[in-house]
């Protein structure tokens, strides 16, 4: 092969498919696109190792679209000729839109169905009866309609394509992976995409390929640090809270950030924590319907808010708990779907990788999360094909031993890949930190818990609306915001603004939150000649022809006065 990168029409592709890449704006395909689709064009196997935002989705769904239109000029028969399983639903609505963009073109040819959705069995049936081309669902959501036989593949299905693979054991799906096999034919592709390359996706590997080509792209799971800084910042509690409220307050972090917590409680308690400033947020669990997780995530990658919380249950469980169930091991499973409220958790939900966001400029891990797999995941949110990314990550003392592990795990042959202190001199904000005290004391676990109820019972309308009258109205749609004030807790006005005094000698000259608002008000205080109107608004109950007041004399003294 050439030493050159190929080019995308240089691969043999129908022009339709050549056009919709034009329309992506892709000009070269990125190095796994460049090494693997070859290779699927050829029918070989794969299992790719690359780090997230490195083309993984399109190195898969361009070869698969290929092959199916190729398929198409010889046989006429309508038949599912490919499975793309996910673990995340998430994940499956955005598969999902990636092959709708790559078949614009070739809509008629390439059909392609999402069946990761709530919807129920019978409500997706009608759709598998038309028999698409490509069908992207999670393991339980297909073992389940190949159950009801809603879905045959064992005569038809020529593609298999695993996407995060390393992601679906975690998430329980094992079992269901091992019943799905007993329905597909002998003789297929497979491809499985992969973040890490763990002994589970070892284990998938021999459970599916047929002596498959191994990729291994990327040395690093991470990119260096020319292109993501790694900050790690050790504080304990109260300080967590004091530092998110400064550096987002005097907005010393800038553009798009992923706020990443442990628990749902959490989530809210900060959301709730930040409105006390006027700060606005989203939260994102897996409590709220799926239609409203999507939409949060498009409109921030539309710019609609700047800071997402988000709660990542699914990889900061403990790994041993998800795969086979035993007698034990179900119980454990079943508390973790369900929270002290008895309220359901979505299990096929997953924030830390796989969904993509986009232009996230920052991470920020206000709880460091637990393993190491899970702190590449939320950091790979950032930094992503070659923009520039900051992750800075709050570590107490309890988490220490994690942080040695993911410095370890971070070096390998590298040294530039480990977590640099952030230098931030507390002593500096120390004056903010009775404000912070006065709003974590409005914060209440009742405050907490009312917030929590309140946000689930509105995006639960949100949702209904989004699956109907939306439909109709898609304009309307943008009107929909997920980041208003929930306001459970006792709001004191004072908090929002930032007092001259209390801002760092050291900040003063990068941030000032009120120096531009007086400026506009020496603006509009400039006094017109002839008759001034006081403002109707600021005076009410008066009659406002009595508020007049004649100045065109005082403007006149020193006029000579003729006799």
């Amino acid at each position: 092969m050439a030493a050159e990168m190929l080019h995308f029409h240089e691969m043999g592709f129908d022009d339709r498919l050549l056009k919709a890449v034009a329309d992506l704006g892709w000009s070269q395909p990125t190095l796994i696109q460049e090494k693997a689709i070859p290779l699927a064009l050829e029918g070989k196997d794969l299992l790719a190792r690359a780090r997230t935002g490195s083309g993984k989705t399109a190195a898969y769904a361009i070869p698969v679209i290929q092959r199916i239109l190729a398929s198409k000029q010889s046989v006429r028969e309508q038949e599912v000729r490919a499975l793309i399983l996910v673990p995340t639903k998430e994940l499956g609505q955005q598969v999902q839109a990636m092959m709708r963009q790559l078949t614009m073109y070739c809509s008629r040819d390439v059909r392609v169905a999402d069946i990761t959705g709530k919807a129920d069995l019978s409500a997706q049936r009608p759709i598998l009866m038309e028999k698409p081309d490509v069908v992207v669902g999670t393991p339980s959501r297909v073992l389940a309609h190949l159950s009801a036989q809603n879905l045959v593949l064992h005569s038809s299905l020529e593609m298999l394509v695993v996407d995060e693979a390393d992601l679906l054991f975690s998430f329980g799906f094992e079992a269901d992976l091992k019943n799905l096999l007993c329905h597909l034919p002998n003789i297929y592709q497979s491809f499985l995409m992969s973040a890490t390359l763990t002994e589970d996706v070892q284990a998938l590997k021999e459970l599916l390929l047929h002596n498959p080509v191994i990729l291994k792209l990327q040395g690093s799971q991470l990119p260096d640090s020319s292109q993501l800084q790694q900050y790690g910042l050790k504080c304990e509690e109260e300080d967590k809270f004091l530092l998110i409220y400064t550096l987002l307050k005097l907005r010393l972090v800038q553009g798009k950030t992923l706020v990443f917590v442990g628990a749902v409680d959490r989530s809210y308690r900060l959301k709730l924590f930040l409105e006390q400033f006027g700060i606005p947020a989203c939260v994102l669990n897996s409590e709220l319907p799926v239609q409203s997780r999507c939409h949060i995530i498009t409109q921030f990658n539309q710019g609609f808010y700047d800071y997402i919380i988000a709660t990542d249950e699914q990889s900061l469980a403990d790994p041993a708990a998800a795969p086979p169930p035993t007698a034990g091991k179900g119980k454990k499973k079943k508390k973790k779907n369900t929270d002290k409220g008895g309220r359901a958790k979505d299990k096929e939900y997953g924030v830390s990788r796989g969904v993509d966001f986009q232009n996230v400029s920052n991470v920020i891990n206000f709880d460091f999360p637990m393993t190491v797999e899970s702190y590449i995941h939320r950091v790979g949110r950032t930094a992503r094909a070659d923009n520039p990314g900051t992750a800075l990550s709050f570590i107490s003392h309890t988490e220490i031993g994690v942080l040695s592990e993911v410095e370890d795990a971070l070096t390998g042959d590298k040294s530039d890949c480990v977590l640099k202190p952030y230098e931030f001199k507390m002593e500096e904000i120390e004056g903010f930190r009775y404000r912070c005290r006065d709003a974590m004391r409005s914060v209440t676990k009742q405050a907490v818990k009312e917030a929590r109820l309140k946000e689930i019972k509105q995006e639960l309308l949100n949702s209904e609306k989004l699956k109907t009258y939306f439909e109709d109205n898609p304009r309307d749609l943008q009107l929909l915001r997920h980041d208003k004030d929930l306001h459970p807790a006792v709001i004191k006005p004072h908090l929002r603004n930032v007092p001259d005094y209390l801002i760092p000698e050291t900040l003063k000259g990068v941030v000032n939150p009120l120096s531009n608002r007086r400026k506009k008000k020496k603006m509009v205080k400039s006094k017109p000649d002839g008759v001034i109107k006081s403002s109707f608004k600021n005076i009410q109950g008066k009659n406002p022809l009595k508020s007049f007041r004649y100045s065109a004399g005082r403007n006149r003294k020193d006029t000579p006065v003729k006799s």
